[in-house]
């Protein structure tokens, strides 16, 4: 066991893989360009990531994804086309641990289109809007928009404000 994990097991108020729920992320990429959206509502409200969610029963990962990104953009994605760049796994005080998935894709059918949960805008890679997006993001994910395999863990405070602790891990997929 890594020292993360260490200590997110030794401290009572974070779950560890008992109660972790899994996740996916998917970025769009155009060129240099990135396809973000502004979360509307819910946890993470306010900041701006990648299109996702968690699988439905019997869904696999890149599943979740795919259907994730066309409920949240209207974009229609095949599942030959996901290619798999990152797995964090998020620890938060207090609530259930996030283990995500994040997905490349850079060919899909269909324009990015507003929801009730996400704002479509398109990033420069160059000029992600860090100081707007989860305070983790900086340590793992331009490396993966640039195509680099990236497995870690991370956790935050109660409210995902602040990065307590970060470790790299080797890539296992």
């Amino acid at each position: 066991m890594g020292r993360l994990s260490r200590m997110v097991a030794a401290n009572s108020t974070y779950c560890y893989d008992a109660c972790m729920k899994i996740g996916t992320l998917i970025y769009c990429m155009r060129g240099d360009e990135v396809l973000l959206g502004l979360k509307k509502r819910g946890f993470g409200a306010s900041k701006w990531n990648g299109y996702g969610g968690k699988p439905q029963e019997g869904e696999t990962v890149p599943e979740a994804a795919v259907r994730e990104l066309f409920e949240e953009a209207g974009i229609e994605a095949s599942l030959e086309d996901l290619r798999k760049v990152a797995k964090v796994d998020f620890y938060f005080e207090d609530r259930p641990a996030f283990e995500c998935h994040a997905f490349l894709l850079s060919d899909w059918k269909g324009e990015p289109q507003e929801s009730e949960e996400m704002l479509p805008q398109w990033f420069k890679v160059s000029e992600l809007p860090l100081s707007e997006m989860w305070v983790s993001d900086p340590l793992w994910l331009p490396r993966s928009l640039m195509g680099t395999k990236v497995e870690g863990r991370c956790r935050f405070n109660a409210d995902g404000s602040v990065v307590e602790g970060y470790e790299e891990l080797a890539v296992s997929f």
